[in-house]
C-alpha cells in the first residue's frame, strides 16, 4: 500500500487528516516534530510526505536540506496562508503540491490520487533528454538548438510542481506545445488538458466559458454548463493570450487562483477549482501590464514560472528537422512520401521565419502540394539573406500591382536591404526608427499589412499568425488611441 507521513505538531489536526488519508486507502504514520520525522523516515520511506511548515524544532522547509532524505517521497506542504512566496519557495525546495488549513477533503484528495515519486519523473524526463540526440524531440517540441535546451531544461524542473507557468513568446513557436509537454510530464496527466484561447471568444461570453453558467443565468442560458474550469478538474488549464481578456474577469480569475474556488455564472454556490493553471502571451508582459491589458498582481500571480519561447530566427539549425518532421507528418497523412533535396533545406535557413514555427509548417504544406515529384526542391520555398547581427528586418509579401515600393522595418544601427519572401522583388515595408517601442513597431506593421492586403482581415491575421479576434482587438486599440491624440490635438 502507499505510504503517508504526517508531519505536524497540531494534535486535532493530525487526527481528522489521518483518518481522511486512511480512508483513500494509504497507510499513515504522524511526527510531531522534525526530529520524529526524520526517525520515521529512516525508518521507512514515505510514498508522500505532508509537511507542516511551523514546527516545534524548527520550520518544515529544513526537512528539505537533507536531500537524500525525501528524495524518494513526494512531499506536499501544509500552510496556513497560500502565498506567491510559498509557491516560490516550495518550488526550489522540490515540493509538488501544497494545501492550506483548514484543510479541504476535495483537494487533498485530488492530492493523494496524484501522488507519484519523484525518482519515476526523472526517470521519464531522464528518458526524454536521451531520446533527444536521436530523435530531435522532447516530448512536443523539436528542436536541438541551446535555446531549446534551455526550455527543456525548464519544463522538466517546473513541470513535477503545481506553481503557475506563464509561457511568452512571439505568435507561432509553440507556446501550447510548451504547456502540453509541462502537463504530460506532470502528476496531472491523467487528467484533462484545457486550452482556451482568451482572444477568440467574445467577451459577452468568456466569463460563462471558463467559469460556466446555470440555467437562466442569462437570455439563451436554456440549461446548465460546465465551464473549463470544471471541465479541466484534476489536470491542466492553459489559457492563451491571457491578455486579451477582460480585465473585470482577469479579476475574477486573480480569485480563483487565490482561494482555489469559484462559482458559475448565475450561482451563489461556490466550486472547488482544483486546476493548475498555465498562461501564455504574445504580448511583453510588463508592456501589457503598462497599457491596461493585464493586471499586475494577477501577473505575479501567474508568473510564478516564466518561460520564455525564442523566435525561429534564433534557432535557424532546428529549421531542416522542424521541416523534415512537418514534411513527414504531412506524407503520412497524404498517403505519399516526400523529401527535401539538400538545397531546399539550406535555403529554408536563409529566411528570417516572422510567422515561426507555424510558418514553417504552412510553407511545407504549400511546397508539398507544388511539388509535382516525390522530391520538394526550393521553387516554391521562401528565401532571403538574413545577417541577425546587421538587421532585424520584417517584410510583407511583394504586391502585384504598381512598382514595389522598399522602406524596411528595421531595428538596427544603419539600414538594411528588405528580405524577399520569395525570388520576386523586395515588396512594401515599413521603417521605424530606433528607440521606438515594441507596440509602436507592432501597430505599424498590422496596419501595413492590412493596407497592403486592401483591409482583408482573415488573409491578414493568417499572414500575421494570429486569431482573427486578436486582430480586431488591436485595430480598436488603434482606433481608440487614434481618437484620443486627435482629441488632445484639438484642445
Amino acid at each position: 500500500m502507499t505510504h503517508a507521513l504526517i508531519v505536524d505538531d497540531d494534535v486535532d489536526s493530525v487526527a481528522t487528516l489521518q483518518e481522511l488519508i486512511a480512508s483513500e486507502k494509504f497507510t499513515v504514520s504522524v511526527a510531531h516534530t522534525l526530529r520524529d520525522a526524520r526517525r520515521h523516515i529512516a525508518l521507512q520511506q514515505p510514498d508522500v510526505v505532508l509537511l507542516d511548515l511551523q514546527l516545534p524544532d524548527g520550520n518544515g522547509m529544513e526537512l528539505f536540506q537533507d536531500q537524500q532524505l525525501v528524495a524518494n517521497s513526494e512531499v506536499v506542504l501544509i500552510t496556513g496562508h497560500a502565498s506567491l512566496d510559498t509557491s516560490i519557495q516550495a518550488l526550489r525546495l522540490g515540493a509538488a503540491d501544497y494545501l492550506v488549513k483548514p484543510i479541504n477533503i476535495k483537494q487533498l484528495q485530488g492530492v493523494l490520487s496524484r501522488v507519484m515519486k519523484p525518482a519515476a519523473l526523472q526517470a521519464e524526463v531522464a528518458d526524454l533528454n536521451a531520446n533527444l540526440a536521436h530523435s530531435g524531440h522532447f516530448g512536443l517540441l523539436w528542436g536541438r538548438t541551446p535555446p531549446m535546451q534551455r526550455i527543456y531544461d525548464q519544463i522538466s524542473r517546473v513541470a513535477g510542481t503545481s506553481v503557475s507557468v506563464f509561457i511568452n513568446g512571439e505568435s507561432g513557436t509553440g507556446k501550447e506545445l510548451v504547456a502540453q509537454t509541462v502537463h504530460d510530464l506532470s502528476r496531472r496527466r491523467k487528467k484533462p488538458f484545457l486550452a482556451v484561447n482568451c482572444g477568440a471568444i467574445s467577451p459577452n461570453l468568456i466569463e460563462s466559458e471558463i467559469f460556466g453558467h446555470e440555467k437562466g443565468a442569462f437570455t439563451g442560458a436554456d440549461k446548465q454548463h460546465e465551464g473549463f474550469f470544471e471541465r479541466a478538474s484534476g489536470g491542466t488549464l492553459f489559457l492563451d493570450e491571457l491578455t486579451e481578456m477582460p480585465l473585470e474577469l482577469q479579476v475574477k480569475l486573480l480569485r480563483v487562483l487565490e482561494t482555489g474556488r469559484f462559482m458559475r455564472v448565475g450561482s451563489t454556490t461556490t466550486l472547488d477549482a482544483d486546476v493548475r493553471v498555465i498562461a501564455a502571451s504574445n504580448r511583453p508582459l510588463l508592456q501589457a501590464v503598462a497599457a491596461g491589458k493585464l493586471r499586475e498582481d494577477l501577473l505575479y500571480r501567474l508568473n510564478v514560472f516564466p518561460i520564455e519561447m525564442p523566435p525561429l530566427r534564433e534557432r535557424l539549425d532546428d529549421v531542416p528537422l522542424l521541416a523534415d518532421h512537418f514534411l513527414r507528418g504531412i506524407g503520412a497523412k497524404e498517403g505519399k512520401s516526400k523529401r527535401f533535396t539538400a538545397k531546399a533545406l539550406a535555403q529554408l535557413q536563409t529566411y528570417h521565419w516572422p510567422g515561426n514555427v507555424r510558418e514553417l509548417r504552412n510553407a511545407v504544406q504549400r511546397a508539398y502540394v507544388m511539388a509535382a515529384a516525390d522530391v520538394v526542391d526550393e521553387q516554391w520555398l521562401p528565401r532571403g539573406e538574413v545577417d541577425p547581427a546587421a538587421t532585424a528586418t520584417v517584410a510583407v509579401a511583394p504586391m502585384a500591382t504598381a512598382a514595389p515600393t522598399s522602406t524596411n522595418l528595421n531595428v538596427a544601427p544603419t539600414p538594411a536591404p528588405a528580405v524577399p519572401t520569395q525570388a520576386e522583388s523586395s515588396g512594401p515595408s515599413v521603417t521605424m526608427p530606433l528607440g521606438s517601442s515594441m507596440a509602436q513597431v507592432e501597430k505599424a506593421f498590422i496596419l501595413a499589412t492590412l493596407q497592403h492586403y486592401k483591409h482583408h482581415k482573415e488573409q491578414t491575421a493568417a499572414v500575421l499568425g494570429i486569431s482573427l479576434k486578436t486582430l480586431y482587438n488591436r485595430l480598436k486599440e488603434y482606433a481608440a488611441e487614434d481618437a484620443a491624440a486627435a482629441d488632445k490635438a484639438e484642445q
